[in-house]
């Protein structure tokens, strides 16, 4: 277990931590890429699953920086919203009152967000990547 790991298996449930995922391998990818990914804010719980109990008190909080390669970042927020796996999906909302710029976490709320696991979400144009969740901080 790493340093990382312990962190997020000792946190207190729903505190704040600050994830950072790296584009997985690929096709146009080989080696992944540190240059293609997101960081957000979100409450976990012991697991490392975020909290959907805890995100509602502390929605504010819960932000996201996509950064890409050589283009501008884009800030948003992670939103919680009815519909998809399970009932509900969770959200990159880069613009409150647009949805055809929002990305899609595949599962997000089954997964646990340590080091070394590997999640995917769907971006704007409806394409499937793949990320490595390179690391969780307290926010």
């Amino acid at each position: 277990m790493n340093e990382l790991t312990a962190r997020t298996e000792d946190a207190d449930t729903g505190a704040l931590s600050r994830i950072r995922l790296h584009l997985a391998r690929s096709k146009e990818f080989p080696e992944g890429s540190a240059r293609h990914g997101y960081e957000f804010v979100a409450p976990l719980d012991g697991a490392g699953r975020i909290d959907a109990e805890a995100w509602k008190g502390q929605r504010a909080a819960c932000t996201v920086t996509r950064f890409w390669a050589n283009e501008a970042p884009e800030h948003g927020r992670l939103v919680h919203r009815a519909g998809g796996a399970g009932g509900s999906s969770w959200v990159f909302d880069y613009e409150a009152d647009a949805s055809d710029d929002d990305e899609t976490g595949y599962r997000f709320g089954d997964h646990a967000f340590v080091p070394g696991e590997y999640v995917s979400l769907r971006d704007e144009e409806g394409e499937l990547h793949t990320f490595i969740v390179f690391s969780v901080l307290p926010a």
